[in-house]
């Protein structure tokens, strides 16, 4: 099977400022090893992506591995003045290639890694602006309220305390807040990292009721759970945490309904060494590059779990599913415009396994050591592409070539039958 190149559309390549964990050069090329063909990164860098000059900084550097993967970014917004730097992005005619890399709004209802929390009078100004602009605003949904009372409650004491300390019921009320808002101002809102049953709820509802509500899945979120702190501890902690076993297949149900728009990584890399460190480890894991594999493992039948059991509903994912979700609608939702030409070819022969070692981002691990998974994903051979040209060109040009020949055949025909009649 043949298909697109894939769409990561939440990635954090953690340049300028965090370049010994990654670059947007090295987590490029790690995109690109997985299939991952097209980016939307995201503004928790240092500095942050909320100025003109900081995102031109930044378009510079994907300029240089448009070859590889095509980056776009997401501007952020903690202060009013952010606002207005989005602004001219969006309306002043010299910034229109800006504007074109830019995917959007991202706006942190609670401090993640980066500590980009929004104030009340920044996010109800940010989804006016957006519906007015007509701009795609991302949420990162965990109310910070919920999780002050809980981490009062419940004081660090290892990786599967921070699940409690960041509860469901924080994910929920944030997204309940954040709909309500996009309903008052109809902004095109779109749910980062969806992790909870009762979240997906709310979408669901949301979108019954003619919203414009998007929502995306993480490959973590899908495939573990709090059991799995046991194995990988720190490695294990990312915002919004794992949750019980059990959610993993409401999950599920909404990835083969339709109701969950993208799957996405929030590829988040930090070194081994800050992960596994004594006392509190920062938040985020790594999955750009892996992410392909897995999914498809999972749509030729082959759970790549080692231990926990297959949630039921994942047993109806297929290739199609692929498409839809990792290609298709976060190319539509944010206007990528990735083209659709065949990039990757998909076998069902053969199993590998995924190892840390071979991975090309630069933080040099997976939380998926060791995990099998089926199937083989390699580039397709344009085999009579010519020097310095696209496959998109080759693929216009065979189709002209071929027009050509089907009309010198036509031609050839009815010269034949010119021939024939004045014979006869």
């Amino acid at each position: 099977m043949q298909m697109p190149g894939i769409i990561d559309c939440h990635v954090h390549f953690r340049e300028p400022g965090l370049e010994h964990k990654a670059t947007i050069a090295t987590e490029a090329t790690a995109a690109r090893s997985g299939g991952v063909f097209t980016v939307c990164e995201m503004p928790n860098t240092n500095p942050g992506t909320n100025t003109v000059d900081a995102l031109k900084f930044k378009v510079s550097k994907a300029d240089a591995v448009r070859h590889l993967c095509d980056v776009r970014f997401f501007f952020g917004a903690t202060e009013m003045s952010h606002l207005d730097e989005l602004r001219k992005i969006f309306t002043a005619e010299e910034h229109s290639d800006f504007k074109r890399n830019c995917s959007g709004l991202k706006l942190y209802l609670d401090n993640s890694t980066g500590n980009m929390k929004a104030s009340e009078e920044v996010t109800h100004k940010a989804f006016a602006l957006c519906a007015e602009l007509g701009i795609v605003l991302v949420a990162h949904c965990e109310h910070a309220h919920t999780n002050d009372t809980a981490a009062a409650c419940c004081p660090y004491s290892d990786p599967k305390s921070h699940s409690e300390r960041r509860p469901v019921k924080s994910e929920v009320e944030s997204i309940k807040e954040a709909i309500a808002i996009a309903a008052k101002h109809n902004t095109r809102l779109h749910i980062a990292h969806l992790s909870t049953a009762g979240g997906l709820a709310l979408v669901i509802e949301a979108k019954a009721k003619g919203l414009p509500i998007t929502c995306e899945v993480t490959p973590h979120h899908l495939l573990l759970s709090c059991d799995d702190y046991a194995v990988l501890g720190g490695r294990a902690k990312v915002n919004p945490p794992l949750r019980p076993i059990d959610n993993r297949g409401d999950l599920w149900a909404g990835v083969v309904s339709g109701a969950i728009d993208c799957i996405s990584t929030d590829h988040a890399p930090h070194l081994l060494s800050e992960k596994d460190a004594d006392g509190v480890p920062p938040s985020g894991l790594p999955g750009v590059e892996t992410v392909l594999s897995l999914m498809v493992s999972i749509a030729l039948g082959c759970w790549p779990h080692p231990s926990d059991p297959q949630p039921p509903r994942s047993k109806e994912f297929s290739m199609e599913h692929i498409r839809a979700l990792m290609f298709e609608n976060p190319n539509r939702i944010f206007g990528l415009g990735a083209d659709s030409t065949p990039k990757l070819t998909v076998s069902s022969e053969g199993f590998k396994h995924i190892r840390g070692v071979d991975q090309k981002t630069k933080c040099g691990w997976t939380p998926y050591e060791n995990w099998k998974v089926k199937g083989a994903i390699s580039a397709v051979s344009y085999t009579h592409l010519r020097a310095h040209e696209t496959p998109e060109h080759l693929v216009c040009r065979l189709l002209l070539e071929k027009k050509k020949k089907n009309n010198q055949q036509e031609n050839y025909t009815d010269d034949k039958q010119r021939r024939h009649k004045h014979s006869v």
